[in-house]
């Protein structure tokens, strides 16, 4: 068992709370200081917006041209194109998470494969309850599309979590209605 404790602090995301009527919130075109986001180097900055507003769901908030374009989704989802003269051959070992809900899922695979067909994998469960999509971009980076599932007690996803001290709201008393 873990010394944190956690609650719950779902308020200051724009992930909605998991469940089976989960609605993915607009896109946000607020102009704010980013905690943090990623500089994917690409080689055709026009194929590469294609590819992630096609195919990932990210819109062009703005762009430089010829220099750099800025993505985003949602609040806090921030990519920055910007214009290489070369990108690694392999995708490396990292990977680049980006959250939406479970019905998005498929139409976000189909997306992907109609425009890189063997750039898909999955769509695959994981252990920590969530529906992940990984997807190898033109710009040779892996990207993963994670959607929370729906919480149920009754499952080994949710032991894994107790186990590790995270409990649903009112699941334990204390745990995550105490705020630091």
């Amino acid at each position: 068992m873990s010394d944190h404790t956690y609650y719950n602090a779902f308020e200051i995301s724009p992930v909605p709370a998991p469940g089976p009527d989960a609605v993915a919130p607009e896109p946000f075109r607020g102009i704010y200081g980013m905690p943090a986001f990623v500089n994917i180097p690409t080689t055709d900055l026009a194929a590469s917006v294609e590819f992630w507003t096609r195919g990932l769901g990210f819109f062009e908030l703005f762009s430089i041209p010829g220099t750099l374009v800025h993505l985003r989704r949602w609040a806090f989802q921030d990519v920055l194109l910007v214009a290489a003269e070369s990108v690694p051959d392999q995708p490396p070992a990292m990977s680049f998470s980006f959250s939406g809900v479970l019905s998005e899922v498929d139409s976000l695979v189909a997306a992907c494969r109609a425009l890189r067909p063997d750039a898909v994998e999955g769509p695959r469960d994981t252990p920590w309850n969530t529906r992940d999509v990984e997807v190898v971009t033109p710009e040779n980076a892996h990207i993963v599309f994670t959607a929370a599932k729906p919480f149920d007690p009754d499952t080994q996803e949710a032991r894994n979590l107790e186990a590790i001290g995270i409990t649903p709201p009112g699941g334990t008393p204390g745990d995550n209605e105490r705020h630091a």
